[in-house]
């Protein structure tokens, strides 16, 4: 069995030199998916670049998204025919672009995708998430057939909620990687 390749999936505008998962890609060796437009993200630009990353691997992947990369995860897994590839996800903070503030910034990424994810998945939410009530985040964890984990008051989970490296959230990866099958049918 080969060792997982981890992707890391930022949300809107990137995720900054302190950010948890800019530290775990320098610590770590993960690959970030690096999108064409940070600032001006469309649902479908963003789906495109996922899937050439993923098919480019010769490995089971696992994704780490953050806010907006929760979104992504969601539309390419209702799309693509490779989902198989996918070993797990941990999806961190998920950004509802259906709000009205987001939704007039982020125009194409309505209407959400709300259908289980075909692997399986951790939602870590925040009970002060300025971006997601913790409501809302209950609500894409049961659509997306996600485990959920709630850490308390964090904000966002960024780099302002000052986690660092996020031993936590490190964790909760090591355990996603562990307890995965391994795709079925795949090449390698």
């Amino acid at each position: 069995m080969k060792t997982p390749t981890v992707l890391i999936l930022p949300g809107w505008q990137n995720s900054g030199p302190t950010h948890w998962q800019s530290l775990w890609q320098q610590q770590a060796g993960y690959v970030r998916v690096e999108q064409h437009d940070w600032l001006r993200p469309l649902r479908g630009d963003w789906i495109t670049r996922l899937e050439d990353v993923v098919l480019s691997v010769d490995a089971p992947v696992v994704l780490v998204a953050h806010s907006l990369g929760c979104q992504l995860v969601a539309a390419w897994a209702g799309i693509s025919h490779h989902t198989q590839r996918v070993k797990g996800a941990l999806l961190v903070a998920a950004a509802d672009v259906a709000c009205a503030e987001l939704r007039e910034v982020l125009p194409s990424w309505s209407p959400l995708v709300l259908k289980q994810l075909p692997f399986q998945s951790t939602l870590v939410v925040s009970q002060d998430d300025p971006y997601c009530s913790l409501a809302r985040s209950h609500e894409f964890a049961q659509a997306w057939g996600a485990a959920v984990v709630n850490i308390g008051a964090a904000g966002h989970i960024n780099a302002d909620a000052g986690l660092g490296d996020w031993p936590q959230g490190q964790a909760l990866l090591q355990h996603i990687i562990s307890i995965s099958d391994e795709p079925k049918d795949t090449p390698w």
